[in-house]
């Protein structure tokens, strides 16, 4: 998926606007002293939206910055694991294959067990009323996911 993104992006250069931060580049190639490109190496402007970008990084740190600075500071830090035995997991893999084959799956139940955990937090309330939140998912090295939640709460008045 990351490689379709990335040549759709490369291929796209004038309908993404790259032309217009040719003023960057030349600030880049002059500091840098850079005044010939690599025939080999074509560079590429990579859009905000590119996850996993820098720029999208920044992005979302910039959202998230906003958010603690409107509703203050975090109240809760909830790391979620994915646990490799869950049963969801374990039942839908062969013997011969561990979760970290399947990663395909092992994604999908993350990804259903986190909104469930998400809805517990802010719909039924197990924790109180929840002014914001943010969390990111990362996959550790042997593939398993895990995310990092911010809860900001109400403050009882």
């Amino acid at each position: 998926m990351e490689a379709n993104n990335l040549r759709y992006t490369r291929e796209n250069q004038r309908t993404l606007f790259a032309e217009a931060y040719q003023g960057l580049v030349d600030h880049i190639n002059q500091q840098l002293h850079v005044d010939e490109i690599d025939p080999v190496d074509r560079r590429m402007i990579l859009p905000s939206t590119f996850v996993g970008g820098p720029r999208y990084m920044k992005q979302c740190y910039h959202d998230a910055m906003a958010i603690v600075r409107k509703y203050g500071k975090p109240d809760l830090f909830i790391t979620f694991t994915c646990n490799p035995k869950w049963p969801e997991i374990v039942d839908n893999i062969p013997n011969w294959l561990k979760a970290n084959d399947r990663p395909d799956l092992v994604a999908r139940v993350f990804h259903a067990k986190l909104k469930e955990l998400m809805r517990d937090i802010t719909v039924t309330k197990v924790f109180g009323n929840v002014d914001a939140y943010v969390y990111t998912i990362e996959f550790q090295k042997r593939g398993l996911p895990h995310a990092h939640i911010l809860i900001i709460l109400q403050e009882d008045m």
